[in-house]
């Protein structure tokens, strides 16, 4: 292995701990409790307590709209638990949703922490109530109560406020380009709802046919109701630690073998230099440059779902398929099963388990890699997991490794 690979500064670092909190449609719970259940969980996990954490990050900080997106921000979070640190960090803008976890790895690389606390914590669904989806949408409201910034000055007019709408476009630019087919991409919901009757936390656990799948109302073409994530409420939490500093505890150490946090193109929803593809295609090639593994060498894939062609997208940038054979590397759904070559989203990802966002990926990685997965772990002892996360103008992902 060449010096410059080996010495990459998230190799230093590895994932301690993890936890989640009850995970629920419209629990109307308090959300800073929520991510106060799943970051007491991870610490413990980890076998470490609150005076070992010395820093903390999340993701989006503070972010008030749209309701329910942020359950809560590193601020409250640190003065909850009393914690001293050296380093902490919070945003929005930054390589997707696992963007915090990878500032994590850097901080603790740089030898600003040793155990850094991240969270990320979401109550979308108690924040909608009874109203739908479209209660929590920018411009929901009567006129006069939202002024449109940035994309939605373009895209509020037409009524286009949702990533359901643009992502769609990109999965018709896919279809058309490639021949893709609603056949292909229906195995992701299909895949994960089989995964979800395995998870006694997974918000939708009940069969569902390739029947149910197309009696189901279109969102937006391609997309229908069940190509599109499940809002819940629930929180997620995991401890990146220095490698050296967490030799002694109580779990086999994940090693973060690689980040991959690249963007060329531009940071745009739809002026991408192509259009069946993202962002997703800069990081997942990034990522390989700085290992010397490669894609076959991944057991288990945890990949991004908030609408299934992101997932599709997702396994074409990362190199488990050529560009534009995604939909073939789909058909029947037997590659992505738990028991195929690269089984993907064991827990049910967003699609049936619930949108947690990114976070909800990294922990089932390590979950299936701690061999704790339960009746949804993996016939394989799996060594090598990828995670990844976003869609659209920012993505990240993260290659781990089980020492």
């Amino acid at each position: 292995m060449s010096l410059d690979v080996a010495d990459q500064i998230e190799k230093r670092t590895c994932i301690t701990g993890i936890g989640q909190s009850e995970i629920g449609r419209r629990l109307y719970r308090n959300p800073l409790e929520l991510t106060l259940d799943a970051c007491i969980a991870a610490i413990k996990d980890a076998g470490l307590t609150t005076k070992d954490i010395d820093g903390i990050s999340s993701y989006p900080g503070m972010a008030p709209t749209p309701a329910g997106f942020s359950g809560a921000h590193v601020t409250e979070v640190h003065d909850a638990l009393r914690l001293e640190v050296g380093w902490f960090g919070s945003g929005i803008e930054t390589s997707g949703q696992l963007g915090s976890v990878i500032n994590a790895c850097l901080a603790v690389g740089a030898g600003l922490a040793n155990h850094v606390l991240c969270f990320r914590s979401v109550w979308e669904a108690s924040a909608q109530g009874d109203k739908g989806r479209k209660a929590a949408m920018p411009g929901a409201g009567h006129a006069g109560e939202y002024r449109a910034s940035g994309i939605m000055e373009w895209t509020l007019p037409f009524y286009a406020p949702s990533a359901a709408i643009w992502i769609a476009m990109f999965a018709q630019r896919h279809f058309h380009q490639y021949g893709t087919t609603r056949e292909q991409l229906a195995q992701i919901a299909l895949n994960a709802r089989r995964n979800a009757a395995l998870n006694p936390a997974a918000i939708y656990r009940e069969p569902m046919s390739m029947d149910d799948y197309f009696a189901a109302r279109i969102i937006s073409t391609p997309f229908c109701l069940y190509d599109c994530d499940v809002p819940a409420d629930g929180a997620t939490a995991v401890i990146v630690s220095r490698r050296e500093r967490a030799t002694d505890l109580r779990k086999p150490l994940i090693r973060v073998e690689a980040v991959g946090t690249a963007l060329r193109g531009r940071p745009s929803w739809d002026q991408f230099d192509d259009l069946s593809t993202m962002a997703n295609r800069d990081a997942g090639a990034h990522l390989w440059t700085r290992t010397e593994l490669k894609p076959s060498d991944v057991d288990v894939a945890e990949i991004y779902d908030g609408f299934s062609f992101l997932t599709l997208s997702w396994l074409e940038a990362l190199g488990f398929c050529e560009v534009g054979e995604g939909g073939p590397f789909l058909e029947g759904g037997t590659r992505i099963a738990r028991d195929g070559e690269l089984p993907l989203n064991t827990n049910g990802g967003q699609l049936s388990g619930g949108r947690l966002h990114g976070y909800g990926f990294l922990h089932e990685a390590c979950t299936q890699l701690w061999h704790e997965g339960g009746e949804r772990q993996i016939p394989k002892p799996p060594q090598v997991a990828v995670a990844a996360a976003g869609g659209g103008n920012t993505c990240g992902c993260m290659l781990l490794v089980r020492e």
